[in-house]
């Protein structure tokens, strides 16, 4: 059977699964928090830092080799620019908007313009839940972590490493992520970054569910990289992000940029910096493969500075991330900002008051994707099984916070005045009772019940109702299906890779 064959059949099998939402749909403007003079400013300190500082590509020659031949200031491992040169790469050729496909095509995404994706937690070695404690992720918890996404309408995306796999050896675990998303989940996912073949290894995996042609002509799978902040690639993520955009698919270009640790303390200072690597990213892309889709990634937060520790949803790099955000917008790249973060070790009230802060500032900076966006705790250390679902219930109400108001005749309910009259309530009315399923959403693990119901029910706290939820999902999960013929195929390859080389277990 042949790839298209394969294709043309897995379209045909009805799909039984959650609801399908393919993104939030942005109705509200962003929010603008410097003047058009101050982001020339920021451009004009970029353009300086590249060309008096400049970007390491450490161990890459044929990235070093690739800037050369662009016309950049080669020295050794060090890359420097003139003011424009990135810029001018990236209007010429980079798509302003694509499409990520899905192996169910009706959860194919868009990316970028005014849609939001939401995807979940991505790389943390450990995992929580109420009973078994912190604890290293496995295979197994990978797999629960891609169903409960796969469970959630809110998640639009499967993600990536939702946790590291710490059973599986580290050179050959990347095999069984990339299958544990094609076979437990028909949403977009990520590959692996970590070295240039195991990207090579996530393509090859996607070629085989999509087919190649498919594969060179769209997006069908993504690559988190994360530079070695400040201003350095190495040739793992270098080498990934050329192997992505070799492929025609999408490495998603985000600095780790720590004020005080891995940036200056000042967020113009971080905001420039990042600013800065995501452009030397998204303009290697372009070098390597012309028009190959990419995503301007911000990742900007603080440490303390008594401890030197990570701290998450602060008000500093909330602010950052609006600089960012419209710094983005004026290359015209899809973006990536925020997530929910946290340095909470347990989903507690820390937890959701760091994310909520985080995740507005994600959302109203202009956010097209949204990676860390569900299940974070501990500073990236952990995901939490109770927090992916109380994250994923408050992505539902952003859903509804990123369509704004209506202001059709019907929501003016003149009717509904005319029917009740002064001094009566609108319990009963016709406008309530036709409204009553949709005009608000429905937190499904918040509690409005009475004291007194509340306690009869086990006074539980949020953080109870969504190990019920979460275990309840688990329970319900059915697969999607996935051709005999593909899955054969995939377990075939990663049979065939896991042989060629012994395990790595550091």
């Amino acid at each position: 059977m042949t790839a298209d064959s394969r294709r043309k059949r897995r379209q045909a099998v009805p799909v039984r699964a959650p609801q399908i939402i393919t993104g939030a749909h942005r109705e509200i403007p962003t929010y603008d928090l410097v003047r058009e003079e101050g982001l020339e400013l920021v451009e004009a300190k970029s353009e300086q830092l590249l060309k008096e500082v400049g970007v390491e590509f450490r161990g890459d020659p044929e990235a070093l080799a690739l800037w050369r031949g662009a016309g950049a200031d080669v020295k050794g491992e060090r890359v420097r620019f003139e003011p424009g040169m990135l810029r001018a790469i990236i209007d010429a050729t980079a798509p302003k908007q694509f499409k990520q496909h899905a192996r169910n095509p009706a959860r194919t995404i868009d990316v970028g313009g005014n849609n939001v994706v939401f995807a979940p937690a991505y790389g943390m070695p450990f995992v929580r839940d109420l009973e078994g404690g912190r604890r290293y992720g496995t295979i197994r918890d990978f797999e629960n972590i891609v169903k409960l996404t796969y469970q959630s309408p809110y998640l639009h995306h499967s993600g990536g490493t939702v946790c590291e796999p710490v059973d599986l050896a580290v050179n050959k675990r990347h095999l069984d992520m990339v299958y544990a998303h094609l076979k437990w989940s028909d949403k977009p996912f990520m590959g692996s970054v970590t070295a240039p073949e195991r990207a090579e290894d996530s393509i090859d995996l996607a070629r085989i569910v999509f087919g190649a042609e498919f594969v060179d002509r769209n997006c069908a799978i993504m690559g988190n990289i994360n530079l070695n902040s400040p201003l350095v690639y190495d040739a793992a993520m270098s080498g990934a992000l050329r192997a992505y955009a070799r492929a025609n698919q999408c490495p998603v270009v985000v600095p780790f940029v720590l004020g005080g640790a891995t940036a200056p303390v000042s967020m113009a200072a971080a905001v420039t910096q990042a600013y800065s690597e995501v452009m030397v990213g998204c303009a290697l892309g372009q070098l390597e493969r012309p028009g190959s889709p990419s995503v301007f990634g911000n990742f900007v937060t603080s440490v303390d500075l008594k401890t030197g520790s990570p701290t998450f949803g602060t008000p500093e790099p909330a602010l950052g991330s609006y600089m960012a955000g419209q710094l983005a917008r004026r290359v015209g790249l899809p973006v990536r900002c925020s997530g929910g973060f946290t340095a909470s070790k347990i989903p507690d009230a820390q937890a959701m008051m760091e994310t909520v802060t985080a995740m507005n500032a994600a959302v109203l900076s202009g956010a097209n994707f949204v990676l860390q966006a569900a299940g974070w705790l501990e500073g990236a250390l952990t995901i939490s099984y109770e927090k992916l679902v109380m994250d994923a219930d408050y992505l539902g109400s952003l859903h509804v916070f990123l369509q704004g108001l209506s202001l059709e005749e019907d929501s003016f309910a003149m009717e509904a005045f005319s029917e009740v009259g002064p001094g009566n309530h609108f319990f009963g009315c016709e406008h309530t009772l036709r409204h009553y399923k949709t005009a608000f959403y429905d937190c499904e693990l918040s509690d409005n019940q009475s004291f007194e119901n509340w306690v009869d029910r086990g006074s539980q706290d949020a953080a109870r109702r969504a190990n019920a939820k979460w275990k309840a999902d688990l329970a319900a999960y059915e697969a999607p299906p996935l051709d005999e013929a593909v899955d054969e195929a995939l377990l075939e390859f990663m049979a065939r890779k896991k042989v060629e080389l012994p395990d790595i277990w550091a």
